[in-house]
């Protein structure tokens, strides 16, 4: 436990562009297993779907950086457009679900946030949270949409508290994987709270 207050408490919050988010493409979905612990055999699709994302309109990476460079927890998303397949599949959900005006409010201009995840070992400190504002920070588009494990999860609160709703719940992007939360805001997001710990900048 002493560790893992004294490094978090020293993670400082950067940028990685397409190329180092490429380089360092093993070490975040180290991290992704790590947070999620999905079945192994899907962690095989993990590095070409991440890498792809990268190629995305507007990408913007951020990762929680440790002593000793150690990638902490990280946060990365982009500019949704029809073709890209997480968007699509939303899309026709919220259509089905709500009708086209309540898709097009959402998604006709909209900040995708694909992935946030951090360490166990360093949960508890306020790294999600300040990744998820610093991602959505001084962002053009009018909303912002991502989707979450359908349980109340603390990732499900922290995005309450940031202003998200639930938009579609129970929702299965192929029919195989658990139910999940599609949730939305309008950007610009809740301020954290004042107390809210976080690490360095």
């Amino acid at each position: 436990m002493g560790r893992r207050s004294d490094t978090t408490s020293r993670c400082e919050i950067r940028g990685f562009g397409p190329a180092e988010f490429e380089a360092r493409l093993n070490e975040l979905i180290a991290v992704y297993a790590a947070a999620m612990r999905p079945p192994a055999e899907q962690l095989a699709g993990r590095h070409p779907i991440m890498s792809g994302h990268s190629s995305y309109p507007e990408f913007r990476a951020l990762a929680a950086v440790a002593d000793g460079d150690e990638i902490a927890g990280f946060c990365y998303a982009f500019h949704g457009e029809p073709g890209q397949w997480w968007h699509d599949r939303v899309r026709q959900g919220l259509a089905a679900t709500h009708g086209q005006t309540t898709a097009r409010a959402f998604l006709d201009d909209t900040l995708e946030i694909a992935e946030l995840h951090v360490r166990p070992e360093f949960q508890g400190h306020g790294i999600g949270s300040t990744l998820l504002h610093q991602v959505a920070d001084d962002r053009k588009e009018r909303t912002v949409v991502l989707s979450t494990r359908d349980t109340e999860t603390v990732a499900r609160r922290m995005y309450r508290k940031a202003g998200f709703t639930d938009l579609l719940t129970g929702f299965r992007f192929d029919g195989a994987e658990p139910p999940y939360a599609v949730m939305g805001a309008e950007l610009p997001l809740r301020p954290a709270p004042a107390n809210a710990a976080k690490p360095s900048r």
